[in-house]
This record gives C-alpha cells, structure tokens and sequence, in this order.
C-alpha cells in the first residue's frame, strides 16, 4: 500500500485536507482517485489508513479509516557525522540512512570535504536533502523523519558531537589503526559500562581525515577504528557501520 507523509496540522477530527506540494504529488504525480484508498504518516509516529472522499483542482479530502501506531527508533539513536562528499553520494547516504533507521545526520566541512566552508553549499541543497528523507520515509514506513542539520565547520561538528557516557563515538578511519570494530563495541558494552542514548559515527569525505583533524581527534579520547583492510567508499562505510551498530546492539529484532 502506498505511504505519504503529510503534516499532522493537515488533520482535523477524522478528515485529512491535502494542499500545495504534497497534493500535487499525491493526486497529480501518483495519480490517486476519489475512493482510493492510502496511508498518511505524521510527524507522531501514526499511520493512518484513509479513503478519498473529494478530489477539487487545487485541494482534496479524506477520511480516515482506522489509525495505528508507529513504532518509535529505539535507543541507542545512532547518528552520522559527515565530511560532506560528492553530492550524488550525500543524497544517496541521506536515502538508506532513513532506510537503516539512522536518527540523524550532521553534514560538516573538513580539511579534504567536496567543499571546504558550510557557506560554500549551494543553495537548496539542505531541502534537497530534506525531500529526500520525506521519501524515503513514505518508502519505508519509519514513524519519524530523520534530523539533517545544517552544515557546520569541523571544530562546530566536535563541539556538537559532545563523547560522554551516554553519547559514545566512533571515529572511522581507513589509515593507520590498530582498534577494529568488533575491539571497540566491546569497549562500549562491558559490563561496567552504561547502555549509551547514542552513538556517533563520524566518517570522512572522498579524501578521508588530514593528519591534524585524527590528532585532534585523539585528543578528545577517540581513538580511529578500522573495517579492515579494504579501503571502502564514503556510502559503503556509513552502511556497513550502520549495520553493524544495529546488529551488536540488537536493533534489528
């Protein structure tokens, strides 16, 4: 059955109004009838099974026919922080990062980014991205849109990323590193240690980290963890950590 995610203002009592974007979409572009019938998804983790009951020029109508509820992410949240790549290689992360169930994603610009100051992002990119999301939400029928921030400089991202407790993170880096995954989630998951809230998992750009951004990382008690000794491409890294995370964790039950 066909997904649509609508805002949850677009619902009054048991009637759902579909104007502008997505009523062209919806009637124009998947060309849905009066007495179709669809889900809408909202911002509350809700689906809700309507029928069509008036299709005008500019707007429609539905009523909804039953509701049910959305399973919410469950912890830990795992986030991406991103050295921003080739566009076409950002849009395809922002799309299966919805469909892995990541919480959020956080462009940045670092020593070797595809652009170097945040300024420098073409204009419409972040809602580019955004649309993005909203797609491939209604795909996968996730309850909740993934967060993508604006981007910010790399010392903004080390700030924002904030190591702690309940906020582990995972430095990816294909150089020199003698931590593998499978060494780092047992350090995170001893007995000793706090189930974290969320888990940052920080990935570089085509060019990958300079010298200095993995000194400071280090700094900040991030040791770099390797995948071994392939060198993987920035979207085949963000998944596979993804993966991992969600299986170690039990995300995927």
């Amino acid at each position: 059955m066909r997904r649509y995610w609508i805002e949850k203002n677009s619902i009054y009592n048991d009637d759902v109004t579909f104007k502008g974007d997505v009523f062209h979409h919806i009637f124009g572009v998947c060309r849905q009838e009066k007495g179709h019938h669809f889900e809408v998804i909202t911002e509350d983790s809700k689906a809700y099974l309507v029928e069509v009951t008036a299709v005008e020029k500019k707007q429609a109508t539905a009523k909804i026919i039953e509701t049910r509820e959305i399973e919410k992410l469950p912890h830990p949240h795992i986030h991406i922080a991103l050295s921003v790549s080739r566009y076409n290689v950002m849009d395809s992360i922002v799309e299966k990062a919805v469909e892995m169930g990541v919480y959020s994603i956080l462009p940045f610009c670092s020593d070797y980014s595809f652009i170097r100051k945040p300024e420098n992002l073409p204009a419409g990119k972040t809602e580019r991205w955004q649309k993005i999301v909203i797609s491939a939400t209604q795909q996968s029928g996730r309850g909740e849109l993934m967060k993508i921030y604006e981007p910010v400089e790399w010392q903004n991202m080390l700030k924002f990323i904030n190591p702690s407790a309940q906020n582990k993170c995972l430095f990816a880096y294909e150089g020199d590193s003698t931590l593998a995954i499978k060494n780092y989630i047992a350090s995170i998951t001893g007995a000793n240690n706090p189930a974290p809230e969320n888990i940052w998992i920080i990935v570089g750009s085509e060019g990958g980290f300079s010298d200095q951004e993995v000194s400071q990382m280090k700094q900040l008690g991030l040791n770099p963890v390797t995948l071994g000794p392939q060198v993987l491409r920035v979207e085949t890294a963000c998944m596979t950590l993804v993966s991992v995370l969600k299986y170690e964790f039990g995300l995927m039950e």
